[in-house]
């Protein structure tokens, strides 16, 4: 069923000649040993793992999927999938970017997050277990007490239990302030949690021996809304003083959903009848400590795509390449055969191009986006981390819906490449399809995503965090902007980053006069940013590809002419946006809803 062989000169130039991640990390106390040896020792021994051991499994667990048992509410996660996740606890990759206080390895979130990638590319629903984990031991550090991080994290860093964030329910989605799960009080600390959750990714399975749910409830007089929301611990087994496992907590699976794609993944409905629990942080304060999950979530989500749109490419090219179909319009290019491989015809090669240069420049701009990560967390000038906290705020809404957007545009195109076989599930790359298109939809939508780039991120601060970010385009426009060579990245940057200036301006006056603008607005205007972002980067790497093309390197050839093509045929999409983004809400809102 295809194949994935994971991108790993990709991922060492971009961080070791765009990111010079080895420099960058001497600047961090904690990673100053972390050298490019160590790098390139990891990304090859997570290829190993991704490559031989999950990989396999994807299609045949997208066939059999999750089986339910009613009678035991338990759930079985398809053949191979829990073996193979003792295989990647024994092989310690769960603790590969926590604290070695808690059994941790100690190595850098944008180490991490390359190996993430190689996860979602190889199984992206087998990888959705540990992948949830993260997330909830991230926010167990930041705002767990001592006791719960003591109990908890070294399970969690350890892979041998495992997290999920339970927020959704059937009546509300993405508007929290209207859940209705409730938290009583009890004589010993705890709390007895009732209410039904759906949706929940990994919420029961069979790959580890305890899963962890973070659950959002209202205890008794909360605030209404989202201000009345607090935050549980409730595990499915309660742990015994020792860390061995306890009494079965009265949290069980209803149901599994019956979806679209991610078939290997149990997507739960959840129902606590008086679970017990802890409070995480403050009573009220739920969503607060929430956001490390979810905003951990969202960059996991923009990694899922990332993954998809790789392995799609890699499928496509290597069909693109043996599949004979006509002949070229320029002439015969395999005359010992009856027709030309459909690489030569200039369509397959835009649909293949689209997808080399959206994972590229995915990559470059999640791994820019996890050294911020590292910086945030670990530099130690304070101004520094502020910097770089503001910084991955304003990206990462971006690099949620930016990049599934893409990648659901890839795998349609990487699709499209094979023709009919394309859509029979037997070559593998309808699966492709189907596991992209949730990762639009979850973890809040594209559209929330949006409305939180332009609201909150950039019109709530007057752009102040934008502007710090362009300053930064500014300097290398300014500084590479008389280079004659460079002036077909440059140019299009210094006039896009122009124009999303005045485009931010002029959005922002008009929803001074109405609100409504915003919501008209804020779709195109993310991947209007978007694009400014990946022109950003698509420039600094085709600069590193220029100086090298002459190196005898072909990878640097394949760089400057992926670097060209998006600048050529992908960037152009942003005139359209701004225009759309332009319009305004009239053309949306005029229509009365009776009319529709």
């Amino acid at each position: 069923m295809g194949q994935y062989v994971a991108p790993i000169r990709d991922m060492q130039f971009v961080l070791h000649e765009f990111l010079n991640v080895s420099d960058e990390l001497k600047q961090l106390p904690k990673f100053e040993d972390v050298d490019a040896d160590i790098i390139n020792q990891v990304l090859e021994e997570g290829a190993k793992f991704t490559q031989d051991v999950l990989f396999p499994l994807n299609h045949s667990g997208d066939r059999e999927g999750c089986h339910y048992d009613a009678a035991t509410k338990s759930v079985t996660t398809p053949k191979g999938f829990k073996e193979a996740y003792k295989q990647y606890v024994d092989g310690g990759w769960a603790a590969l970017a926590c604290d070695p206080e808690y059994g941790g390895q100690g190595l850098p979130v944008v180490l991490n997050n390359s190996f993430y990638e190689m996860l979602n590319s190889s199984n992206q629903a087998w990888s959705m277990y540990p992948g949830l984990s993260h997330g909830a031991y991230e926010c167990l550090l930041e705002h767990g007490t001592e006791e719960q991080k003591k109990t908890y994290l070294p399970k969690l860093v350890s892979g041998e239990w495992t997290g999920t964030m339970c927020l959704t329910e059937a009546h509300c989605g993405t508007d929290l302030g209207m859940l209705r799960s409730k938290a009583l009080p009890q004589d010993d600390g705890s709390w007895l949690i009732t209410g039904s959750k759906i949706f929940i990714s990994a919420g029961e399975h069979d790959v580890a021996e305890n899963i962890l749910h973070l659950v959002l409830a209202r205890v008794p007089d909360a605030p209404e809304g989202s201000k009345g929301i607090s935050l549980f611990l409730v595990p499915k087994f309660l742990p015994n003083a020792d860390g061995t496992l306890g009494e079965r907590n009265p949290i069980f699976c209803g149901a599994i959903e019956e979806k679209m794609g991610i078939h290997g993944n149990s997507t739960c409905q959840m129902n606590l009848d008086g679970a017990k629990g802890w409070i995480i942080g403050q009573p009220n304060k739920g969503l607060n400590a929430m956001f490390v999950f979810m905003n951990a979530a969202r960059l996991g989500v923009g990694m899922q795509s990332l993954g998809l749109t790789e392995v799609a490419y890699q499928n496509a090219l290597v069909y693109a390449k043996d599949r004979i179909q006509m002949r070229s319009l320029s002439g015969v290019k395999a005359p010992d055969k009856q027709a030309d491989p459909i690489i030569v015809h200039a369509d397959v090669r835009r649909m293949l191009l689209t997808a080399k240069a959206y994972a590229e420049g995915a990559r470059a701009f999640t791994s820019y986006a996890a050294l911020q990560i590292d910086r945030e967390l670990h530099h130690p000038d304070e101004q520094v981390r502020k910097d770089a906290a503001d910084e991955v705020a304003l990206l990462t809404p971006v690099i949620k819906a930016f990049i599934t957007d893409n990648g659901w545009i890839a795998t349609s195109e990487a699709m499209q490449v094979y023709g009919g076989h394309g859509y029979i599930s037997e070559w593998g790359m309808e699966q492709y399809v189907r596991d992209a298109r949730i990762n639009l939809i979850y973890e809040g939508t594209n559209t929330i995503q949006s409305l939180d780039l332009l609201g909150r991120k950039v019109l709530m601060d007057n752009g102040a965090k934008l502007r710090k970010f362009g300053e930064k385009i500014k300097n290398f426009v300014e500084e590479n902007g008389t280079d004659e060579a460079l002036s077909e990245f440059i140019t299009p940057l210094g006039d896009l980053g122009d124009k999303v200036t005045k485009l931010t301006m002029e959005i922002g006056m008009k929803a001074f006069q109405n609100p409504d603008e915003v919501g008209a607005a804020a779709v195109p205007y993310l991947r209007v940013v978007g694009h400014l972002i990946y022109s950003y980067f698509f420039a600094q790497m085709a600069k590193i590809a220029l100086a090298k093309e002459d190196s005898g390197d072909n990878f640097y050839k394949a760089k400057l002419a992926t670097a060209r093509f998006y600048f050529a045929r992908l960037q152009p999409e942003t005139a359209m946006l701004i225009r759309q983004a332009r319009s305004g809400s009239a053309n949306l809102m005029a229509l009365d809803a009776d009319l529709f």
